[in-house]
């Protein structure tokens, strides 16, 4: 472990929020790096002015600390660098001075599961010790990185298993980042010559076989569609999004990367002015009497008001469009009626839309069962001749708890001493 620091890092003003609407319990303070028991600050997660401004509190001179952050970020978001060692363009008598100071983190794995069909769950845990997940799913063109944003979520959509958990607190911009590096770690996906030392601690998650792009990275497309609601993390979720999507850092264009909302409508603009990406929306049903109950921020914000952001966001086209994620639940919300009215509704506010439909995924003490696959077929044909896709969601991960709306920490299926147990058998494996 490195030295405590020798001055204090004070942090930057805590991120604008909203209230939030749900079930949720008391959240800790919103802010943009999580504290170590080691006193050291982690820079991951944060942008190059930032990261000068903790260089000049630290003492350097703000010349010399802009630099030194320019060199660092290359370092750790296009090199994948977890080491001030390896930092070769760095003064050999600078990189001590760093290593006492700051480390370049990744969240902790605690779990790592792989499903039947390709599909990768981590349960991982931040720096004071809360565990949420991510999952890998890999296609036949592309492989999608589904990324949380949030410790438990802030809404109880019924039909959703991460809705029964607790709200505990937003994630913070390197923790949501981090799954991606972390991802990038465990593909083997850094330019060779900086590739992560973390790799080697994950040589079980390495996968050398295909390609799904030009140059040759598994990790193709990014969805906001992990634990908790993006929106209720705007500037958190928006600070790891724009290192994603800087052509100096990961690179990833913002046509790759969707944002999932249960549609927190206030913040629906301000995603699409300020971050860009594609949107999707939970919608999951086309009454107000329904979607109340299954989506119960529908009570707040309306399924008109809801329709009407999404005809407003920015963005929007027929080449770029609004995805509406539809859950089919048997006798709930998959009759032909529903299916015309969600047409009839999708034409009143000529929105560029795709259907999602998504076969329910059991879990223990769900209310609901899964639409039957000849329900599901006739409710896409009827969107499907309106011109409208409606393609029906591949189930993935189902034998891992890795599928759409299955995403609840093992830590509450787990005791605390069977997990610590892992985590210490993992780094015994690891010397």
């Amino acid at each position: 472990m490195g030295a405590i620091m020798d001055t204090p890092l004070p942090t930057s003003p805590l991120p604008t929020s909203m209230p939030i609407a749900g079930h949720i319990d008391p959240v800790v303070t919103a802010r943009d790096i999580t504290a170590r028991a080691d006193g050291r600050v982690d820079l991951l997660g944060l942008a190059r002015p930032r990261i000068a401004e903790i260089f000049a509190e630290a003492g350097l001179e703000p010349k010399q600390a802009k630099l030194r952050a320019k060199q660092v970020y290359h370092w750790i978001y296009h090199r994948g660098v977890t080491d001030f060692d390896a930092m070769t363009d760095i003064a050999k008598t600078m990189r001590p001075w760093m290593s006492e100071r700051f480390v370049i983190g990744r969240p902790e794995i605690v779990v790592s599961q792989h499903s039947e069909d390709g599909t990768r769950k981590w349960l991982l845990r931040t720096d004071d010790g809360h565990e949420f997940e991510m999952v890998f799913i890999p296609d036949a063109d592309r492989g999608t990185l589904c990324v949380s944003s949030q410790v438990g979520c802030t809404l109880n959509c019924r039909f959703c298993h991460t809705g029964t958990m607790r709200l505990v607190r937003n994630l913070t911009p390197g923790e949501i980042v981090g799954q991606v590096m972390l991802a990038r770690d465990a593909l083997g996906e850094w330019p060779k010559a900086g590739q992560a030392d973390y790799a080697a601690l994950t040589d079980d998650l390495v996968d050398d076989e295909g390609g799904y792009s030009p140059d040759g990275r598994l990790l193709t497309n990014i969805v906001m569609m992990g634990m908790g609601e993006p929106l209720y993390n705007f500037d958190n979720v928006k600070g790891a999004l724009k290192l994603v999507m800087d052509g100096d850092g990961l690179a990833l264009s913002k046509r790759r990367i969707t944002l999932s909302t249960s549609g927190v409508v206030p913040m629906m603009g301000k995603c699409g002015e300020e971050i860009g990406v594609n949107l999707a929306v939970s919608l999951h049903a086309v009454t107000k009497e329904v979607r109340d109950e299954i989506v119960p921020i529908n009570r707040k914000y309306g399924i008109e008001e809801l329709l009407q952001a999404c005809a407003d966001y920015p963005g929007a086209s027929n080449s770029r469009r609004i995805t509406f994620e539809y859950v089919m639940l048997k006798d709930k919300n998959d009759t032909d009626e529903h299916a015309h009215e969600l047409v009839r509704l999708l034409r009143q506010y000529n929105l560029p839309a795709k259907v999602n439909l998504i076969p329910f995924n059991p879990w223990p003490g769900a209310i609901y069962e899964c639409s039957t696959p000849e329900r599901i077929r006739q409710f896409s044909n009827i969107i499907f001749e309106a011109g409208i896709s409606a393609p029906v969601r591949t189930p993935r991960g189902r034998d891992i708890d890795a599928a759409c709306g299955q995403l609840k920490t093992s830590a509450q299926k787990m005791s605390r001493a069977e997990l610590d147990r892992l985590a210490e058998e993992k780094q015994a494996a690891l010397g």
